[in-house]
């Protein structure tokens, strides 16, 4: 780990602009060294808009800095885990921009190609962890800020849905629209960085939560890609190749209502939340204040709109929302490029407003529609100049639909996750196990009930030996728990919501229904139980030691 800690300050020594505050390298070696939980000895970049105790708060805002007493709650969850902060990143100045260079901190430039922008406003943060000067990196996105720059960097970023982390120690930008973020180098430690900050929840879990995609999911995709620069549609094109490979359903849909309302966020009168957040310190700011010209003019400009404005606004909202979703349909998830190209700092320079708006064609709608998402590199694109940019997609879901679509990003980004639990599981979802042992086991023909209802594979298991099982006339197997004597019988572990549950119980045709199975370990968990003159009367299998053996010694026999 020293060499860990050496190697991240001279990361930091290579690309000063990525960071705005420091901490000292042998308090860090000292508190790595100290760490337990989870993510003992990670270290954390923290966007400088987010309270670290102790270290100036900025926004990138020299004239705004004040020292806070307290952690973040989402920082205090995260060093509680065994996270280290190294320091506080660099931002588009109040976290306004997509492109990393509003700072008078100076622009930060792409990890990779030094005359790029990184993608903001979280452009310290993604940059830390690109140079790995960080293993995890806090973001906030209200339009997108954590998800450009984890496409531009190479990095997974999750953005959760609205509430589920806590925004208290974080200076707003557009309060109702808010996320703090979580950047990382692989979507595994995204997903453990999230649970920790998603104990800071401001909106409780629904009892229907989904905990994984169907085995097959429905896939939206944009059926004409506007704002896209050469050679970016094929590398989009590659990764919906790549979904239709994983046994995804591709649906092309009109994606006019979703873009249709990107544009509301600027221009309409939904900025007056910027100029509420912190225009009267940007009208009372002295010269030395460290004032970006293009923020400024921004949220300067939010306060020229008027109430009813808003409220039209909102309603406009509203009504796009509700033409988006039913585009959406039944899809489980939209797959989008995170940005359409990637520009250079001369670009951003000599047209800052416009470049800005172009790169979040794909991301500023997702807040405004209350969507959660994971940003995921796919690959590369071959710019005009020869040189080669990291390519991203986003895969969008609906509200609390978080599992839902960090599994299909897993699956795009190479084979599913198996028994891991999701996030939100980690994170206090509500969660039941349902144990099965025949035709809802994951390769046998009802599993698609389970997957249908959001229930995630959680593994084998066995039970307990106080059993028998027997083959009922339907084609399924009974578990009898004996009073004495009895075997043990392989079975499997679903985990699904309590609505899930309830739902399923409520389909489960005579004589089946749900009680406790005890299994091996001596845990007792909601399992397949059958009437017992039906199971009675069934033939005896137990000999087999599960379902599966039973139906192959079965095949064999009639070969």
């Amino acid at each position: 780990m020293t060499d860990r800690i050496s190697a991240a300050y001279a990361a930091i020594a290579q690309r000063p602009e990525a960071f705005i505050t420091v901490r000292d390298e042998d308090t860090v070696r000292r508190e790595v060294a100290q760490a337990q939980g989870p993510l003992a000895g990670q270290l954390l970049a923290v966007k400088d808009n987010v309270d670290v105790a102790g270290l100036p708060t900025t926004a990138a805002c020299p004239g705004y800095a004040y020292t806070p007493d307290a952690d973040a709650p989402v920082v205090a969850a995260l060093r509680a885990a065994g996270a280290v902060v190294i320091g506080k990143t660099n931002l588009d100045q109040f976290a306004t921009g997509l492109v990393g260079t509003r700072s008078p901190y100076g622009a930060v430039r792409d990890a990779r190609r030094p005359d790029r922008i990184s993608g903001g406003s979280s452009s310290g943060s993604a940059v830390a962890v690109a140079i790995g000067a960080a293993d995890i990196g806090i973001a906030t996105d209200t339009a997108g800020s954590g998800r450009v720059p984890a496409a531009f960097q190479g990095l997974v970023g999750i953005k959760g849905t609205i509430g589920l982390v806590s925004t208290t120690g974080v200076v707003p930008a557009c309060p109702s629209y808010d996320c703090v973020t979580i950047l990382a180098r692989d979507l595994a430690t995204a997903e453990s960085a999230m649970a920790v900050m998603a104990t800071t929840t401001q909106r409780p879990w629904p009892a229907s939560t989904r905990f994984a995609a169907p085995a097959e999911p429905v896939l939206a995709v944009p059926a004409e890609l506007p704002a896209l620069a050469p050679g970016w549609d094929v590398a989009f094109q590659r990764a919906v190749d790549a979904a239709r490979d994983a046994e995804m359903r591709i649906v092309p849909i009109d994606l006019t209502d979703f873009l249709a309302a990107a544009r509301l966020l600027y221009d309409g009168a939904l900025v007056a939340e910027r100029t509420e957040a912190v225009g009267d310190f940007i009208s009372g700011a002295g010269a030395d204040a460290g004032l970006d010209p293009t923020v400024a003019a921004i949220i300067t400009a939010g306060g020229s709109h008027t109430a009813t404005g808003l409220l039209r606004d909102r309603r406009e909202l509203d009504r796009l929302r509700e033409r988006a979703f039913r585009a959406l349909g039944e899809c489980d998830a939209l797959l989008v490029p995170t940005a359409p190209l990637h520009p250079t700092l001369a670009e951003v320079a000599a047209d800052p407003v416009a470049v800005n708006a172009r790169i979040g064609t794909y991301t500023n709608f997702c807040n405004l529609f209350d969507m959660c998402g994971v940003a995921v590199p796919a690959g590369e694109v071959v710019e005009s100049d020869g040189t080669t940019a990291q390519f991203g997609v986003t895969v969008l879901g609906r509200a609390f639909d978080d599992a839902v679509v960090a599994d299909i990003a897993a699956r795009l980004g190479g084979g599913e996750r198996g028994a891991a639990a999701s996030w939100p599981e980690r994170a206090g979802a509500g969660v039941l196990t349902l144990v099965v042992a025949g035709a809802h086991l994951r390769d046998q023909p009802l599993a698609g009930q389970l997957h249908d209802l959001g229930a995630r594979w959680d593994g084998p298991a066995r039970t307990a030996d106080r059993y028998r099982m027997t083959a009922l006339p339907s084609g399924k197997p009974a578990l009898v728990r004996l009073p004495h004597g009895g075997r043990a019988f392989e079975v499997e572990r679903w985990s699904l919501s309590p609505a899930a549950l309830g739902t399923f119980l409520a389909a489960l045709p005579t004589p089946m229904g749900l009680a406790a199975v005890e299994l091996d370990d001596g845990s007792w968990e909601t399992g397949f139980v059958c009437a017992d003159e039906a199971a009675i009367a069934a033939p005896d299998i137990s000999e087999f030691g599960g379902w599966r053996a039973y139906l192959q010694a079965r095949e064999f026999a009639t070969q």
